[in-house]
């Protein structure tokens, strides 16, 4: 690329798209134990929006190995999003952190991560996660930052 290249990619917007076998039983996960509704539904998929950003379920042959996280939400509170989310039958995780990120193990869910880049603000950080599958084997995160 010359100097005078524009990165258009840089001005587009990303959105997850998470694969679903199932996508009534996704759908059906994703409403009783995150309380969430899509927002908008096409046949094959459905559109889901929280905090100002998108993420989609669509209906695939493949499906995702669930061995990283392949979207997460940062919240204030991980404490209690954990807590709801276990009252809901969600089960988290547990394991060892890899040394990267302080080898931590998990506790109740919850784990205090080394080198976090959070959405708010710059560089990597402290922060606390905890990692749940979705019906469909997909890992998701939730983190909270540390101040």
């Amino acid at each position: 690329m010359n100097g005078h290249s524009r990165n258009l990619l840089a001005q587009g917007r990303v959105a997850t798209r998470l694969p679903a076998r199932d996508l009534e039983r996704a759908r059906r996960f994703y409403f009783e134990k995150l309380g969430l509704q899509p927002v908008e539904e096409a046949p094959g998929g459905l559109m889901y929006r929280c905090g100002g950003a998108e993420f989609q379920v669509f209906q695939s042959a493949g499906a995702s190995p669930g061995t990283f996280t392949q979207m997460s939400w940062e919240v204030h509170d991980i404490e209690a999003v954990v807590g709801e989310l276990k009252q809901r039958g969600v089960v988290f995780e547990e394991f060892a952190l890899s040394p990267v990120h302080g080898g931590a193990r998990t506790q109740d869910g919850i784990v205090d991560v080394q080198n976090y880049l959070s959405t708010r603000a710059p560089g990597p950080r402290e922060a606390r996660g905890a990692w749940f599958r979705d019906s469909e084997g997909n890992m998701l995160g939730i983190g909270q930052p540390v101040t």
